[in-house]
């Protein structure tokens, strides 16, 4: 009852399109979804791209491998703009979602564990959450494997000043902070997978705190 007077209220409209919903609990249009650009057939499990030009462009990156089941174009750009750029919080469910049913089955059980990539802390104060942590619980939610937030994120340069046990990886601009025992097996979590390079930090970071195997879970990927 509550939902139905709501969305007499303020009436819920898709996410991609920014239509009316006949449905208060819908995220998002059948005819959006529908436009989804699914990847289909075979993809490098290194990089998770479906061809090359120049060779695999991960061969060097610290992830054991990158997998993503749409890509980032059409309604699923729109959809994470929707997500991390309208505060459309209930967007990392239905994202979390379709994660979650086409995950590998060797990417969904023990000892992994949900590894959010951390986001900019000026960026989360100004948009009040961190898109890739409500991506990354709602993902360990629906499989069931444990969520250890055990990164942070810094600018590439600046000191730690009494860090003790924190280890720093960097790549680029970014630099990623180990603040806690990683996983063993860590399922490293990101909205979008472009060039990597914020995923080769996150994957340095958490090896040289003992994680084995690392792999970039991103709900697209830019081909």
């Amino acid at each position: 009852m509550r939902d139905q007077l709501l969305s007499i209220l303020v009436p819920p409209a898709c996410a991609i399109c920014r239509r009316p919903l006949r449905d208060c609990a819908a995220v998002a249009c059948t005819s959006c979804l529908r436009r989804l650009p699914w990847l289909r057939g075979h993809r490098c499990p290194r990089c998770g791209l479906p061809r090359h030009r120049d060779g695999c462009p991960a061969v060097r990156a610290a992830f054991d491998r990158a997998w993503a089941p749409l890509a980032y174009e059409g309604a699923a750009r729109d959809l994470v703009a929707a997500l991390k750029f309208r505060a459309a919080l209930p967007v990392a469910g239905l994202m979390a979602a379709h994660l979650a049913a086409n995950l590998p089955a060797d990417l969904r059980g023990a000892p992994l564990a949900v590894v959010p990539v951390p986001a900019h802390r000026g960026r989360r104060r100004r948009r009040g959450f961190d898109a890739a942590a409500l991506l990354a619980a709602a993902l360990a939610g629906r499989t069931g494997l444990p969520l250890t937030p055990c990164l942070r994120r810094t600018d590439h340069g600046r000191r730690q000043v009494g860090a003790g046990r924190v280890l720093r990886r960097s790549a680029g601009r970014f630099e990623a902070l180990l603040v806690a025992v990683p996983p063993r097996a860590a399922l490293l979590v990101d909205d979008v997978h472009t060039t990597g390079a914020t995923l080769h930090a996150c994957a340095l970071a958490l090896k040289a705190g003992g994680a084995e195997t690392v792999a970039a879970v991103t709900y697209a990927r830019t081909l």
